[in-house]
């Protein structure tokens, strides 16, 4: 607990707050699924804030896309694999058994909760600072123009430009129990010979994150 309070610069008052928030709901009754929803929401402010003040040129429909990218699975389970939040996490032994200290929808709904915990024990300016912090090198090294684009479009524009058909996507397996299922999704581009993988909580994401891989293979 010390490891991860030190690695957020934060120490909590509450103690209870940060178990509760590292607790899946495969630990327990008492787990981290309201805080989530609170981190959820705190996390959208602090970051459609950051983005309103830094980008004044950019117009409420390229803000929000920005803003959905920094904050979606993905994105957050960036911040978590920063944190090795995995590590600290408290999950039922079927969790454990299958990985799910490593699976992006335990890891992203756990640093939601972890910025609600924080909220709760302190105040907004405390869970700015931290967020904004954890998010300095996303928010500093992007092109939010490019950023505002989902991968899925970027792909099927770069393609377009090159005249070669358009990529296939295909949901390859599905893991997790029902309630909490991830997709596994190729995308394919026979004609640059490549066969990108993503994963998401649904097929929609899985496929945005195999096309962004897929680009990124295309154009490095």
């Amino acid at each position: 607990m010390l490891e991860l309070e030190s690695k957020i610069k934060y120490s909590f008052k509450n103690k209870h707050l940060l178990d509760e928030a590292i607790t899946h709901r495969s630990f327990g009754s008492s787990n981290n699924e309201r805080l989530e929803f609170l981190g959820d929401a705190v996390l959208n402010l602090v970051i459609g804030r950051s983005l309103f003040e830094k980008y004044p040129e950019l117009p409420e429909g390229e803000l929000t896309r920005v803003r959905s990218v920094l904050v979606d699975q993905e994105g957050l389970t960036s911040v978590a694999l920063d944190l090795d939040l995995g590590h600290f996490l408290k999950l039922g032994a079927g969790e454990l058994k299958t990985g799910g200290n490593k699976r992006p929808s335990i890891l992203s709904d756990a640093v939601e909760a972890l910025f609600g915990a924080v909220y709760l024990d302190s105040n907004y300016e405390t869970v700015e600072r931290i967020i904004i912090q954890l998010y300095a090198t996303y928010l500093g090294n992007m092109d939010p123009r490019e950023l505002s684009k989902d991968p899925k479009t970027k792909l099927q524009e770069h393609l377009q430009a090159s005249r070669i058909e358009l990529p296939e996507y295909h949901v390859v397996e599905v893991l997790g129990e029902a309630h909490e299922q991830e997709f596994v999704v190729e995308c394919r581009i026979p004609q640059h010979d490549i066969v990108a993988r993503g994963n998401g909580s649904n097929r929609r994401s899985a496929e945005q994150k195999a096309a962004r891989i897929a680009f990124e293979l295309i154009v490095h």
